[in-house]
């Protein structure tokens, strides 16, 4: 049968913003293109959105309107919903539920919802024969789910990390280069329209926490912790941490490390020091890269856009046409029913940590810090002291490796020295 002859894929999509958008011009852009690649003709019979006033630059006329995306997902032209409206409760999970029991495919670049509910979600589908594809929910454009599910499907996974988030990623790129405060660059983003409304989803680590989630239980066949991702942002990070980081030949970055040990599954989302000459190290801007270590195929790294209307878009088409073509895979790589609750480790894995300090001008005040770290069982690698400002000197220091409950310890303990001015800062160097 040829494509013009063979039945259309229906496409109902929920959502008109920015990718919801993408999505209908990739569709009318590329019609004859997407139907010689999948065998069929791949169309749209409906959409839904709140305001159906509001201009968005593309011919939405062809097609039925729904103002409620439930609706849209019952329709009984609609063979796979699209939702792209966010939010991990109220319609986009309703709409997705209702889709599934209805007997259809449901394409989805909604992270929070598959972080909070992916396990339900993905047994719901599972146990109806239907699919849940949702590349679009981690890093844009990247291809890391196809990565890990397929190309990668015969490794063992050691380690996945990466950045994930461009927001936190531009902020920290930009007062390196700019040397702006994070308050200007926080500011300046907001104006750009670069922050989420709530901009802890962002500085908070909380978007990028979600994807973690999302891939460590792909990687390590376990059912998605969000609740379990240790989660810490940028708001900590000022100007001269990354000034001095880089004097020491680091570059610090929103990084997410999910490896599973002896101890259990770690999943950390927390600014990091990475080699400021590693492919982490040199990723600038808005752009996201995903690093995956598989005991066969050893270290990968995939970078690219992590959001915008085309590259989100196109992965939502990435799914739509494996779907067109028939591939039907569980939703995390395995069956729902068999993945595992996962552990999570107690203590992260032991590693060097660089350290601010803001020293009184006394004698043997280094002295005094240097036997607080020893007595905490923490080593000291390297150590610069910098200018004195009056009364006080900033003073960097490297640990050998360590874990952070040690570092913790020895924090608690400093204050008691009667050397150490204000709040020091703890960052973990990230072995990349």
């Amino acid at each position: 049968m040829t494509a013009a002859a063979a039945q259309p894929l229906r496409l109902g999509i929920a959502g008109l913003g920015t990718v919801g958008i993408g999505v209908v011009k990739i569709v009318q852009r590329h019609a004859d293109l997407l139907a010689a690649r999948t065998g069929r003709p791949v169309v749209i019979t409906a959409v839904s959105a709140r305001d159906r006033t509001k201009n968005r630059d593309a011919d939405l006329s062809g097609y039925a309107w729904e103002t409620d995306p439930v609706a849209l997902a019952l329709r009984d032209d609609v063979d796979v919903l699209v939702e792209v409206m966010g939010g991990h409760e109220g319609p986009a999970k309703d709409a997705t539920e209702a889709a599934l029991k209805a007997g259809k495919d449901v394409v989805t670049a909604n992270k929070a919802l598959l972080a909070h509910h992916g396990q339900a979600l993905a047994e719901l589908a599972e146990g109806l024969g239907r699919v849940i594809r949702y590349e679009a929910a981690v890093a844009g454009g990247i291809p890391v789910i196809k990565a890990l599910t397929e190309g990668l499907a015969g490794n063992q996974i050691r380690r996945v990390m990466g950045v994930m988030n461009g927001t936190c990623n531009y902020i920290l790129t930009r007062m390196e280069t700019a040397g702006l405060p994070y308050e200007t660059v926080f500011e300046e983003a907001r104006q750009l329209g670069y922050l989420e409304a709530d901009p802890n989803l962002d500085v908070g680590g909380i978007d990028a926490g979600h994807k973690l989630s999302i891939l460590a239980a792909i990687a390590f066949g376990t059912k998605v912790s969000f609740a379990n991702v240790v989660l810490e942002g940028i708001g900590c990070i000022s100007i001269d941490d990354i000034r001095r980081a880089g004097d020491m030949g680091y570059k610090i970055k929103l990084l997410g490390v999910a490896q599973m040990t002896g101890r259990g599954l770690e999943q950390r989302m927390m600014p990091c020091l990475v080699p400021a000459a590693s492919p982490l190290g040199q990723l600038q801007g808005g752009t996201n890269m995903v690093v995956i270590e598989g005991d066969s195929v050893g270290q990968i790294v995939l970078r690219g856009a992590g959001a915008g209307e085309g590259p989100t878009a196109s992965a939502v088409m990435g799914d739509v046409l494996d779907i067109a073509r028939g591939l039907r895979l569980p939703t995390f790589g395995q069956p729902a029913a068999g993945l595992a609750d996962p552990i999570p480790a107690a203590v992260s894995a032991p590693a060097p940590y660089y350290l601010r300090l803001e020293l009184m001008d006394k004698p043997g005040a280094l002295a005094k810090v240097a036997a607080v770290l020893g007595e905490a069982g923490v080593s000291i690698s390297r150590m610069r002291q910098y200018g004195h400002e009056d009364t006080s000197a900033p003073v960097l220091i490297v640990t050998h490796k360590t874990t952070r409950d040690a570092i913790d310890v020895a924090i608690a303990a400093l204050p008691a020295t009667g050397v150490v001015l204000g709040a020091p800062v703890a960052l973990r160097i990230e072995e990349v």
